[in-house]
């Protein structure tokens, strides 16, 4: 048997290759990352992972031990107004609301089909028909759809928590912490940030209103929008029915942004945490100004004493300088005064010895003789002057010893002697 040829005809260029970037996702990457993190082999990992799912399934038998008091008027709700049903009430977890868990729902309606389905209650006589059945069976559509159950809790008003009342003597950080938590729910980022209490840090309040002043909310309204006719109604009606649901969604939307906004600014204005904040940062801008102040009176004090300092040390200079010119003035007065004496002594000194001569001195005696005493006062200095005074003073009145002395003087003062008259040198 003869193989048949084939005949391969190139229909269409093949494309260039590219590169793609792949971002690994999924529960079985999730898994791997965990058995990393953690350094655990994949059963280690599994045996783990059942454990934790028996905690949560027996956290859930417990929680749901009692069962939740169904209210009367919500049994004769009518199957076609399943809009205005409360879906969580519906199965019985309105204490969960939008924390409730698959598993918590799915047993909830186990639980509330074994009560209610039609079979069971004709069977035990009850005669109410299947029409909260119905509802029933809606309230499971939309909690197990994540798409419909999330256009529920955007406008479950029943999961809100009411702030406290702004006539409330104490602010109440529980109170308020529930009901941001409420909010919270509804914000694309997670976690969100807690309220505190009044030991928070600065830090941890400026981040909790600045994430709730910038809230990211994925919250809608599309499930108030008015019902869109069948296709086989007006083309135009339903195009209609589809813009007013669109503005009035994005009414919706702005008066919750409003409402929020005003919810926090009110949480903000009541919080005793800001006062204490602000009055930190005022005291701590005063210690700084005090600071600075206390510093620059410090420095303009030394400045000024500094200054005082030297006016006085120039006062006290300029007094001494005045002090010694006049103590130098007097000295030189003194000297001055004492040289005069001093002269004057040696002059009484040619007095008290006659003038040299024997007898009554003539004219040209006592000329001569006062003559030479000049000659020799203009070459002593004030030292010679007073030590020669005190020597004559000695021989006062005695003319031989006088002139002697008087010579003797001459020859120290090198006195030439042709400038001399009486004394010999």
């Amino acid at each position: 048997m003869s193989t048949p040829s084939i005949t391969i005809e190139k229909v269409n260029k093949i494309s260039e290759p590219r590169i793609i970037n792949v971002e690994p996702i999924g529960p079985a990457w999730l898994a791997e990352t965990r058995r990393k993190i953690h350094q655990r082999t994949m059963s280690e990992d599994e045996r783990v992972e059942a454990e934790k799912k028996a905690a949560a399934m027996k956290t859930i038998d417990e929680d749901d031990s009692e069962d939740e008091e169904e209210d009367p008027q919500m049994l004769l709700r009518e199957a076609k107004d399943w809009k205005q049903q409360d879906h969580y009430a519906v199965m019985g977890l309105s204490k969960y609301r939008f924390r409730a868990t698959d598993e918590q729902i799915k047993k909830a309606y186990r639980k509330k089909v074994l009560k209610h389905h039609p079979d069971k209650r004709a069977a035990s006589g009850a005669h109410e028909g299947d029409a909260f059945f119905k509802c029933i069976q809606k309230a499971m559509e939309i909690l197990t759809d994540p798409v419909k159950r999330r256009q529920w809790d955007s406008v479950d008003e029943n999961a809100d928590v009411e702030p406290p009342s702004r006539k409330a003597k104490n602010f109440s950080y529980k109170q308020w912490g529930k009901v941001f938590e409420a909010e919270g729910r509804f914000s694309k980022k997670q976690p969100v940030p807690k309220l505190g209490d009044e030991n928070s840090s600065k830090a941890d309040v400026d981040a909790f209103y600045n994430f709730f002043y910038n809230f990211d909310s994925w919250r809608t309204f599309e499930y108030l929008d008015e019902d869109v006719p069948d296709d086989t109604e007006s083309r135009d009606q339903r195009r209609h029915v589809e813009r007013k649901n669109k503005a009035a969604r994005v009414r919706r939307k702005n008066e919750d942004n409003a409402r929020l906004r005003k919810l926090v600014d009110d949480c903000l204005n009541l919080d005793p945490r800001i006062k204490k904040f602000k009055d930190e940062e005022r005291n701590r801008k005063n210690a700084k100004k005090n600071a600075r102040e206390a510093e620059e009176k410090k420095a303009a004090e030394e400045a000024a004493r500094k200054a005082e300092e030297e006016k006085k040390a120039a006062e006290e200079a300029a007094a001494a300088a005045a002090a010694s010119k006049m103590d130098s003035k007097k000295a030189k007065e003194a000297a001055k005064n004492a040289a005069k004496k001093n002269k004057r002594a040696w002059r009484d000194a040619v007095k008290s010895g006659n003038y040299f001569v024997e007898g009554d001195a003539s004219a040209d005696a006592i000329t001569h003789a006062l003559a030479d005493i000049e000659v020799l006062i203009a070459k002593a200095d004030n030292e010679t002057l007073a030590s020669v005074a005190k020597e004559l003073e000695g021989v006062k009145g005695k003319s031989a010893e006088t002139k002697a002395k008087l010579e003797e003087v001459a020859k120290k003062l090198a006195v030439p002697a042709g400038e001399l008259k009486v004394l010999s040198v």
